[in-house]
């Protein structure tokens, strides 16, 4: 007969870590493969092959279309925030001047009746009496305060004096942002960006997905290649060639302009399942049993 273990130990009134393992309970981790993965051709927000591509300045690449679209929406819901605001901005203000109001006008009702108190009050059973009979100052001080109260009571057992939290409309950033890099982002500083087309017969494609080269070394350009754009022509080139020509020569290699070290604008890039570059590729989800009822929920890990 077979040495007990701990993993085949299944009369126990817990789950062992093992159980738990084979169950799917706890991180789980996955690879993420090349399918997973944004090419470096792709838009980000609407990943598929650039259609006049525009470039930002920490080189997130998109659609033209695409990011107008998303850089308007942002103009428009921070145009209803600031008017959001400002109708808050405005209620309060009035809230606060009639809160005035009405503080003077008891302030008023409180000292006329401190000096027209001498008269006799007829006493009944809903009214009090001071000493003489009169409503002196100290009994009109009392009757406001307690109207006071009773007019500000909060009690959670009555709905109608159930309190309110007030939901307070915070004032917006008036910046776009980049929608991939939560960085701000202005329509003058993206700029085109242009690849060069492999049209060589030994390397053109059957397919209808173009392959990219690089036009100083013609290398094909894949997810495993650091490349740099440059801000001042769009033209796109691998790191290799630029940082041995373009940052020595200042001058761009396809059409001879003019450019600067702070021209290059390396180009972000999702890798490939074999090497990460700096990301991380690992998708990860942590599944807890459900206190007394047996069932397993899920929370989404970071990727």
């Amino acid at each position: 007969m077979p040495q007990r273990h701990s993993k085949n130990n299944n009369d126990l009134a817990f789950f062992t870590y093992d159980e738990k393992r084979k169950l799917g309970y706890g991180t789980q981790r996955e690879r993420l493969g090349r399918d997973s993965i944004k090419p470096f051709d792709a838009c980000c927000l609407c990943l598929k092959p650039l259609i006049d591509a525009l470039c930002c300045l920490k080189g997130h690449v998109f659609c033209k279309e695409c990011i107008l679209e998303c850089l308007l929406a942002q103009k428009k819901d921070i145009q209803r925030r600031l008017a959001a605001h400002a109708t808050q901005q405005k209620q309060e203000k009035e809230e606060e001047e009639e809160k005035l109001m009405s503080q003077k006008a008891r302030e008023l009702d409180a000292f006329d009746q401190q000096n027209h108190g001498a008269v006799p009050q007829y006493s009944d059973k809903n009214h009090s009496q001071g000493k003489n009979g009169f409503h002196g100052a100290n009994s009109v001080k009392v009757t406001s305060y307690e109207e006071e109260a009773l007019r500000t009571m909060k009690a959670f057992w009555l709905p109608s004096a159930t309190p309110e939290a007030p939901v307070k409309v915070e004032a917006p950033s008036i910046n776009t942002i980049c929608p991939q890099g939560n960085e701000k982002l202005k329509l003058k500083t993206l700029f085109p960006i242009f690849f060069t087309e492999d049209t060589s017969d030994q390397k053109k494609p059957k397919s209808l997905d173009k392959t990219y080269i690089c036009p100083s070394c013609k290398a094909t350009l894949t997810n495993t290649s650091s490349l740099v754009a440059l801000s001042s022509c769009g033209h796109v080139f691998c790191k290799k060639c630029a940082d041995k020509f373009m940052v020595v020569d200042k001058v761009c290699l396809v059409c001879n302009r003019g450019c600067k070290e702070k021209n290059l604008v390396k180009l972000e890039k999702g890798g490939t399942g074999f090497a990460a570059h700096g990301d991380h590729l690992d998708g990860t989800a942590f599944k807890h049993l459900g206190s007394g009822s047996g069932l397993g929920l899920t929370r989404p890990g970071k990727t």
